[in-house]
């Protein structure tokens, strides 16, 4: 907790301090007195390309599904101290603000839930939605400790209304948040429709996870690489992670358009990152999964997996392993229309 203490106190000395210098960065932004707004919080503009497809799509569907006279306003989580006291300044009654969805709700990536714990505080007086997330509280002292906190901060707040993407993260939602409204929907980027145009394919994509989510121990790992290498001539690397920060709109667009490309031209993807299962879902690319270290991929998996391209390995087995690259030829699946499954953030925007 000391950590934790730590950098609350020094980021609430940098919010203070803030609101006495210029908001630089949203100098170009317009807001009108005849337009209501949907702001966004936690923007990702790091090089997360799951957390940027997030982001992507979480823009979209406010886009799609918001009144003609809302405008949606992205910031960006680099610049979440102008954020803050930019929103604070210019919103108005019937404005909405939003929080990106992802798994960085609980103690694993404090900075972010303590921004996001920010802004609930900020805005007790419009309605806040964060999109479809993961519970990821830790079991351990300090996560328990994490969790008093945000329910004390949640809980607060008179129009809170929590979107998990998977039924265990519901559940918790609904035992510790207990004053908010709360949803269960699949991870926005589900929503998306990436198939077209379509690619020859051509080889194989690792996509794995080297972070402190990942499950499989280094023979494991070695045992997926070796069979993969003897499967397939062509074999790629790319990971969901370009390590650049501070990413515009643009270079983000970019970015994802780049690793969809890749997908596509792949005859099979090989991943143990949630969004690099997610990425062959609506890209239509088959894919062979493995588990991360929580429920995250298991649940998600269960919204996705009547699509024969998605095939999730619940526990390493080399035999399994070797059975499914003994076809000679991988499904490529049917992508179905989820758009029924999302209704619930419809009904509450």
């Amino acid at each position: 907790m000391k950590k934790l203490v730590n950098f609350r106190i020094k980021y609430r000395i940098r919010l203070f301090f803030q609101k006495f210098k210029p908001l630089d960065y949203f100098k170009g932004t317009q807001l009108s007195e005849n337009k209501k707004y949907a702001f966004i919080f936690l923007a990702a503009d790091y090089g997360n390309l799951g957390d940027v497809a997030i982001t992507y799509a979480q823009t979209k569907f406010l886009r799609e599904n918001l009144r003609a006279d809302f405008k949606v306003v992205e910031i960006p989580i680099s610049q979440s101290l102008e954020g803050l006291h930019f929103v604070k300044q210019n919103i108005k009654p019937g404005d909405i603000v939003t929080s990106v969805g992802g798994g960085n709700l609980g103690d694993l990536y404090d900075q972010i839930e303590f921004i996001r714990q920010l802004a609930v505080s900020f805005f007790p007086k419009n309605r806040f939605i964060s999109f479809p997330q993961t519970f990821d509280f830790g079991e351990n002292k300090r996560g328990q400790e994490a969790l008093k906190v945000a329910k004390e901060v949640y809980n607060k707040h008179p129009d809170l209304h929590f979107i998990a993407r998977e039924k265990t993260s519901s559940a918790l939602m609904k035992k510790h948040f207990s004053e908010a409204n709360v949803m269960l929907t699949p991870d926005i980027v589900i929503s998306l429709n990436k198939e077209h145009p379509k690619m020859t394919r051509e080889g194989a994509v690792i996509c794995m996870r080297s972070d402190k989510e990942k499950n499989l121990n280094t023979e494991q790992s070695n045992f997926i690489l070796n069979s993969i290498k003897e499967r397939f001539t062509q074999v790629t690397f790319y990971d969901t992670h370009i390590k650049r920060n501070k990413l515009s709109v643009k270079e983000r667009e970019l970015e994802l358009n780049k690793i969809w490309d890749a997908f596509k031209g792949a005859e099979l993807v090989v991943t143990d990152r949630l969004h690099g299962m997610i990425f062959c879902y609506i890209t239509n690319t088959p894919c062979l999964v493995f588990q991360n270290n929580n429920h995250k991929v298991r649940e998600t998996y269960d919204w996705i997996k009547e699509n024969k391209n998605i095939n999730l390995i619940d526990s390493f087995s080399e035999s399994a392993i070797i059975d499914f690259l003994a076809q000679h030829n991988f499904d490529v699946g049917v992508i179905s229309d989820l758009s029924h499954k999302y209704q619930p953030i419809k009904e509450v925007l």
